[in-house]
């Protein structure tokens, strides 16, 4: 999530794997039209240690994306639990990809 975070935000791209503690944010303007919108994307940790801090900023999210490791059998089977938390924490018209 962090690496495609960067790639996306600030057009980087790392090999280095690293844990997000807690949340890290980026932000990046887009044009839509002809405006300007400045979105703030928000990269939360996935650890379970992690996970009531997390279910926080669901809050108020106008939009959220799931993404898990395609390497890691058990970030795949985790999609369930964060979608449930997403259900239970973010308003009914958020936004999920």
């Amino acid at each position: 999530k962090s690496c495609m975070l960067m790639r996306y935000s600030e057009n980087q791209f790392t090999n280095n794997f690293y844990n997000t503690i807690g949340v890290d944010f980026k932000t990046k303007t887009v044009a839509i039209g002809e405006h300007n919108v400045k979105l703030q994307i928000w990269d939360t940790a996935g650890q379970d240690r992690f996970r009531t801090i997390t279910c926080s900023y669901y809050r108020g999210a106008q939009g959220i994306i799931i993404v898990y490791d395609i390497t890691d059998r058990e970030s795949f089977e985790n999609v369930k639990t964060w979608i449930a938390e997403i259900d239970k924490y973010a308003s009914e018209s958020v936004n999920r990809m």
